[in-house]
């Protein structure tokens, strides 16, 4: 029996040495990768679309996985490519961002892509608000439903496989996460470019910025669109967010297509 979601298969594109891992973000599915990941094929790379443990499923599934489960997942795909890809670009769409480095503090790749990712929790109101109290709220109120809104193409919106709520479960779980995150930034040594919206009603555009002082790679890149909100790989922004990571690639990796 199927119990994936519609559309939230992952994905993967044989092509040339070089491999791409793509790692979605919080409550959604590889689809809102599968942008960037036919694209990169399109240009000769290996693309991976991996599915994070608890996504694409049901909320239940979410509510009961851990943050050590979603990172085991990208060791996964990044095991998967390191066995028939002589380089390997990670490229991480907000939580997926965070994934990324968390993986690359440890693992050797060639090039690191970090997308509208946050440094701490988004400063959500509702959040601040119930942060203390989240974990033994999330037996009494398992999920909290999204707001509406966050396209500049609503027309886009439709494509989307994603939750409709966020388990707060997973939210503690996210929480946790971050501070690992936090704690192994300078030990990722990768070239790097992180993307942000200026738009961005989600994860505030510094957060960018804290990321990459935090680093220790030595190159570093940032890189700004400034149509799309939050969703940048699936709206109306994700010609230009993939026209940034194709030259990165193409510096980093010279061989690689």
């Amino acid at each position: 029996m199927n119990r994936l979601m519609k559309g939230a298969e992952p994905f993967f594109f044989p092509g040339s040495s070089t491999g791409c891992l793509l790692v979605h973000g919080f409550t959604a599915s590889p689809q809102e990768m599968r942008f960037l990941g036919g694209s990169l094929a399109a240009e000769g790379y290996t693309s991976l679309g991996i599915r994070l443990a608890g996504h694409g499923m049901t909320l239940k599934d979410m509510h009961r996985a851990r943050w050590p489960d979603w990172l085991a997942s990208v060791e996964d795909g990044y095991h998967m490519l390191q066995g028939i890809c002589s380089h390997i670009a990670v490229i991480g769409f907000s939580q997926g961002g965070v994934l990324s480095l968390r993986l690359c503090a440890e693992a050797k790749v060639d090039a690191l892509v970090t997308i509208s990712t946050p440094y701490t929790l988004p400063p959500d109101p509702r959040l601040k608000l119930l942060r203390p109290i989240l974990k033994p709220l999330s037996t009494l109120v398992p999920f909290l439903p999204k707001g509406t809104g966050g396209w500049v193409d609503p027309s886009l919106a439709t494509e989307r496989v994603a939750y409709d709520a966020y388990p707060l479960r997973s939210i503690v779980e996210l929480d946790l996460l971050l501070a690992d995150m936090r704690s192994h930034l300078h030990q990722v040594t990768a070239p790097i470019l992180s993307i942000h919206s200026h738009r961005d009603d989600f994860v505030p555009p510094e957060h960018m910025s804290m990321i990459q002082s935090a680093v220790d790679s030595v190159e570093k890149r940032m890189a700004w669109v400034d149509e799309s909100y939050h969703l940048i790989v699936c709206d109306v922004d994700r010609f230009l967010v993939l026209q940034h990571i194709l030259s990165f690639l193409k510096e980093q990796v010279p061989d690689g297509s």
